[in-house]
């Protein structure tokens, strides 16, 4: 981090990443269990089939939920920012 960069703008950053990460992933996962399912819907479910759904739906909520949160999170405190800003001292 360069002097005189602030810290908490830096460590949003690295969060913003994060929650990209997260999202790109966790919906990925999502679109995984959805062609699975429907790919096992038209052929007939077999045992791995329902194996990958269950664990794609599950990993990518895992994944997700958080990530939805702390984008949130993120974007209320740039907007708290734009409408009252912080007078530094």
């Amino acid at each position: 981090m360069p002097s005189g960069a602030d810290p908490v703008l830096h460590k949003r950053e690295r969060i913003r990443a994060l929650v990209s990460a997260g999202k790109r992933t966790g919906y990925g996962l999502f679109a995984v269990a959805i062609v699975v399912f429907f790919w096992g819907f038209a052929a007939g479910f077999e045992d791995w089939m329902i194996t990958v759904v269950a664990l794609t739906m599950a990993l990518g909520s895992a994944l997700l939920a958080p990530a939805i949160v702390f984008g949130y999170g993120i974007g209320a405190a740039e907007r708290e920012e734009r409408e009252r800003p912080i007078t530094r001292r």
